[in-house]
């Protein structure tokens, strides 16, 4: 089922835009189903979740890291992540570079807006965006490449409001390209869009969507896997 359930989805998904199947709460057997159905990028939110898994699981999928980050947890997926779409303050973002230098290696990470009505949702604003990247000491960190930006449209039935936030953020991402990236060819992506919106992220230029639910059912929050 799970395995049919990902071609559904897959199938909806436009040129040119990637798919992270949000694996949190599932156990290693029922991402290995969507893996062997062709699935190779897996999101999760909880660091020592996701090492447990990347330990378990084959080494050719793609780990994106997706949730809220705490800085003690970095070190558990410094080695291997593929992405962290979630770097919502400076002082993380170095924090994730002090980890990255410790492993040798460079890690691309997003910076996460707030384009939701709700307060729960994380995120930068442009002002303290702007605060970081036009710093000097953004200009040391030599273990971290911004490759884009991510966000969480407001939990609602009105697509009105959530096509104007993801707009929103389509605007953050041209702003930040033309100011400090405009010669990266490597800031180029915009993560938005969950299994019920994903489709208006599509239409508004998101080039990762993270789906969950539509792929794995719902979640059991009371499962303890590791």
């Amino acid at each position: 089922m799970l395995a049919e359930n990902y071609r559904k989805v897959a199938a909806t998904v436009k040129p040119g835009v990637r798919l992270v199947a949000v694996s949190k709460y599932k156990t290693p057997e029922e991402i290995l189903e969507v893996y062997h159905a062709g699935q190779r990028i897996f999101g999760e939110n909880k660091a020592q979740e996701m090492k447990a898994k990347q330990a378990a699981l084959p080494q050719d999928i793609e780990w994106h890291f997706i949730g809220h980050l705490q800085s003690n947890k970095i070190k558990y997926i410094a080695p291997y992540v593929a992405l962290i779409h979630s770097i919502d303050s400076f002082a993380l973002l170095k924090e994730v570079n002090k980890e990255a230098a410790k492993n040798n290696r460079v890690i691309p990470c997003l910076l996460q807006f707030h384009i939701a009505q709700e307060e729960t949702k994380f995120g930068l604003n442009r002002e303290e965006a702007d605060a970081f990247l036009a710093s000097e000491e953004f200009k040391t960190l030599k273990n971290v490449r911004i490759d884009g930006v991510m966000g969480m449209a407001t939990f609602t039935d009105d697509t009105h409001r959530i096509r104007e936030e993801f707009a929103s953020l389509h605007r953050e991402f041209d702003y930040l390209k033309s100011r400090y990236f405009a010669q990266q060819e490597h800031f180029k992506e915009i993560s938005m869009g969950m299994s019920d919106d994903y489709p208006i992220a599509m239409e508004q230029g998101s080039t990762l969507v993270r789906v969950g639910s539509a792929i794995f059912g719902a979640r059991d929050y009371s499962r303890k896997l590791y």
